[in-house]
């Protein structure tokens, strides 16, 4: 009942901040989703899990989400960079769901890879200097990764749970390239 209510919570202020607007809106939903994920923590404390590895550090990845959504409300570079660093934790507990292989690195190439043409060969984008198509192209790096990671993991160990992840870590690819289309494309 408690992630319902939460993900419920999550759904009615993405709804208010996309509809009113508003960092105080934005900060809230941002909250509840690491709230989420920390009573979800809590109950696999609770079960008495062996490896907690995975859920601790996905929980930090879900801080830095956090303060990165309420940081691109602020400043738009500090807000990427920090969203970065959360896809940098997710990519690591991954690998404590499966051991990292360098194969692993093809699953990421072949999506940073289409995202890099993507971004510079569109002329639909203005990126207002060279350092914000820097840091562009660094987070789809980073992003790339992390969902080539979820990918490999899924086609090794077809799990619900590794299900589960590759469709988050996609749909988070998604929406961040929405953002992309949204903040820096002239259509």
């Amino acid at each position: 009942p408690l992630n319902v209510a939460l993900i419920l919570s999550i759904i009615l202020g993405d709804i208010c901040y996309m509809t009113v607007g508003g960092l105080l809106v934005k900060a809230i939903t941002s909250i509840c989703f690491v709230i989420l994920g920390l009573v979800n923590l809590t109950y696999v404390i609770l079960q008495k899990q062996n490896n907690l590895k995975f859920p601790i550090i996905m929980a930090i990845g879900l801080f830095f989400a956090m303060l990165g959504d309420i940081m691109l409300n602020i400043e738009f570079i500090v807000g990427a960079l920090l969203f970065a660093v959360g896809h940098v934790w997710y990519f690591i507990a991954y690998n404590f769901l499966q051991k990292f292989k360098p194969s692993d690195l093809i699953y990421g190439m072949a999506i940073f890879v289409p995202a890099i043409i993507f971004i510079l060969c569109m002329p639909i984008f203005d990126f207002g200097s060279l350092l914000m198509k820097f840091i562009v192209m660094f987070y789809a790096l980073i992003i790339s990764f992390m969902v080539g990671k979820s990918i490999a993991n899924l086609v090794a160990t077809p799990t619900r749970q590794n299900i589960l992840i590759t469709i988050g870590s996609i749909l988070f690819f998604f929406s961040d390239l929405m953002l992309l289309m949204n903040v820096f494309g002239n259509l």
